[in-house]
């Protein structure tokens, strides 16, 4: 990470710099190549005895505006090689004095820009703008009715039951679109069973929940409204605007004392400014600059919500506590599903990377995880662990994986790594197995009202970057909480970059093992425009999308931890080893 000072707000690319560093290098060139031109001209014709000598001098200008089309056609590479400031739409940055060469050529910032738009421009897709002039036209789970398709005195295990919903609005009239954020779910308790169901929506006020009966029992159903069309429609606008929603606060070494100062993604400030910039992928992060102090004197940070909201009075009514996660399927009894003296059906292969996706993509019976897709067997973590090196990288829901490790392995033994605070870094170590487990935090931004230190912080991709890899390599990252309040481009160019890291380090070192775990579900109720899982939806889609097309474990958390029905950003410790267990069967 490079640190300067600067004065310059930061914003978007202006026209100004646009014109000092694209139009002005462009003439200048243009005007060098032509003068060069101009002289071999004359001298070509003080040499030689040429007749036509307008049209050598013509030649020579097109020769000219060839060269200069030519390497500005290529700027970034130029600018590069002579360490210009490069100036982007969403960072700024400049080139050290001693670069460190990539390992393959770097992906250009218009390519990455276009990476991002192709990727919001399917996200658009999917969310079509929904106004409305108030909130009896929203709809409602109260109102809506939910129909089971060739109801059933006992259903048999491994049937699929249909449910055909039509959504109304408070005054009970028909929904004529769909987009509703829905959640369907059918569970046991007593047998400690669970399962998503599957929604298709028909975008016209209808939709299609099917549930595949996995096991035998008495089975309840549920389908919840968490945000109607409407609501989800005001969530995707106003996360666009704006990155103030959570501010940070940075603390500065000053001597013996400390210095606050404001700090954030973005800031609009004309006053001088600290820019902590990642050079190569694009990533910066700002601090007003304490009086006196230096940008290198960053030692902790924390953040705290802002009081400030884009959404109107109106929108923000539907994110009323009454108003998210209602039951629509609330009068329905449970149904019976028995075996019906169905053979048993053969055990799928065992689960490995690349394997086909399904929705659901399993069930929990017994307060075990079953995939549809393949099977799980129970592995002794130990010897499974035996001469491997596990990076788990990112957020604190796979800190709570180290913890699992930490608890479950009694030989391994926590390495003092001389940090403190909430999102120090953990590294455990088993001589007796040679195994070793680290887990390290993801960069800015991270959430949390403690103090944390930033002094070793540094963005995923450089990570991988330093990772040898081998087979006994196992690499698991997740990342997506701490990126809900910001605008999904943020979170977007996160993903890129971590995923061009995994290419490089698949290139060089194909064995290594790099697992992704999607996002848990988390508290319904705790404020939807910063936190909700519509948000984290979102992202989960854009992750898969992201990294479809490289070799890598997926671990479907979100799906998981919906059949657990948890709702908690930390769900109990039978999730993460459920969780856990699937890396192990990746690896094993």
């Amino acid at each position: 990470m490079f640190i300067r000072v600067t004065h310059l707000r930061a914003k978007r690319i202006r026209k100004d710099k646009l014109f000092k560093y694209f139009c002005i290098p462009f003439l200048v060139l243009f005007c060098v190549c032509a003068c060069f031109c101009v002289v071999s001209y004359r001298i070509l014709i003080m040499t030689m005895r040429m007749t036509n000598h307008k049209s050598l001098l013509v030649l020579l200008l097109i020769l000219a505006s060839w060269i200069t089309f030519t390497v500005f056609r290529n700027s970034t590479e130029l600018w590069t090689a002579l360490k210009l400031p490069i100036s982007l739409p969403h960072w700024n940055f400049f080139m050290k004095s001693c670069p460190e060469a990539p390992l393959n050529p770097v992906v250009s910032p218009r390519k990455t820009e276009l990476r991002i738009k192709k990727i919001m421009e399917k996200l658009d897709q999917l969310i079509p703008n929904r106004p409305f002039t108030h909130v009896t036209s929203t709809t409602s789970a109260k109102q809506s009715r939910a129909t089971i398709l060739n109801p059933q005195d006992t259903y048999c295990r491994g049937d699929q039951l249909d449910v055909l919903l039509e959504v109304k609005d408070h005054l009970g009239r028909r929904k004529q679109y769909g987009g509703d954020f829905l959640r369907a779910r059918m569970s046991s308790p007593a047998l400690k069973a669970g399962a998503s169901g599957k929604v298709t929506d028909f975008n016209n006020g209808t939709y299609l929940v099917s549930f595949t009966l996995f096991w035998a029992g008495k089975v309840s159903l549920s389908l919840l409204l968490i945000h109607p069309s409407e609501g989800v429609s005001a969530l995707w606008r106003a996360r666009k605007q704006g990155y103030d929603r959570v501010i940070f606060t940075g603390q500065f070494a000053n001597g013996t004392s400390q210095v606050n100062s404001d700090c954030a993604l973005f800031l609009n400030s004309s006053t001088e400014l600290c820019e902590y910039l990642d050079t190569r992928d694009q990533e910066a992060f700002y601090c007003v600059k304490p009086q006196h102090v230096p940008c290198a004197a960053l030692t902790h940070m924390r953040s705290k919500n802002k009081n400030v909201s884009y959404l109107s009075k109106q929108e923000r009514s539907l994110f009323e506590r009454s108003n998210v996660g209602v039951e629509i399927m609330e009068k329905f009894d449970a149904i019976t599903v028995s075996n019906c003296n169905k053979k048993t059906a053969p055990v799928p292969k065992k689960c490995k990377f690349g394997m086909t996706s399904t929705v659901p993509s399993g069930h929990v019976w017994k307060d075990t995880w079953n995939p549809v897709s393949c099977s799980l067997a129970p592995i002794e973590m130990k010897e499974c662990l035996k001469g491997k090196f596990v990076y788990l990288l990112g957020d604190s829901t796979i800190r709570q994986w180290m913890e699992y490790f930490k608890s479950s392995i009694n030989t391994l033994k926590s390495v003092d790594l001389h940090e403190t605070g909430k999102f120090q870094h953990q590294f455990g170590v088993d001589l007796d197995k040679n195994i070793k487990i680290q887990w390290q935090k993801h960069g800015y931004p991270l959430v949390g009202s403690l103090n944390f230190s930033v002094k070793e912080i540094e963005y995923l991709a450089r990570v991988i970057d330093r990772i040898g890899g081998e087979k006994n390599t196992i690499i698991v990252i997740s990342l997506g909480q701490h990126f809900r309040p910001f605008p999904i481009d943020v979170f977007i160019q996160r993903a890129l970059n971590i995923h061009d890291a995994v290419q490089r380090l698949l290139l060089r070192s194909p064995d290594t093992m790099v697992i992704i775990k999607a996002e848990n579900i988390r508290e319904m109720h705790n404020d939807a425009e910063r936190f909700s899982d519509f948000h984290g939806y979102i992202q989960y889609l854009a992750i898969k999308d992201i990294f479809q097309d490289l070799n890598v474990g997926i671990i479907d958390a979100w799906d998981i931890t919906i059949a657990y029905g948890t709702n908690d950003v930390h769900p109990p410790q039978s999730v993460v080893k459920n969780q856990i267990n699937i890396m192990l069967n990746f690896i094993c």
